[in-house]
């Protein structure tokens, strides 16, 4: 699997995961749970983007 790829699939699995975390945080009122979810959402995008840089880069 290609780099690129292989960084696309990670981020959208870390975005998923932050949301699952963030939206546990909101139910269970716990402030640090919910934003750890919302940087690992954001990391999880942030990863995802690099995933398609590198793919129209060529990498």
């Amino acid at each position: 699997m290609k780099s690129s790829t292989k960084d696309e699939a990670k981020g959208k699995f870390h975005e998923v995961k932050g949301k699952v975390k963030e939206v546990a945080g909101k139910v269970s009122n716990d402030q640090n749970l919910e934003a750890e979810g919302t940087g690992e959402k954001i990391a999880g995008k942030i990863q995802e983007k690099v995933g398609q840089v590198k793919k129209v880069l060529g990498q």
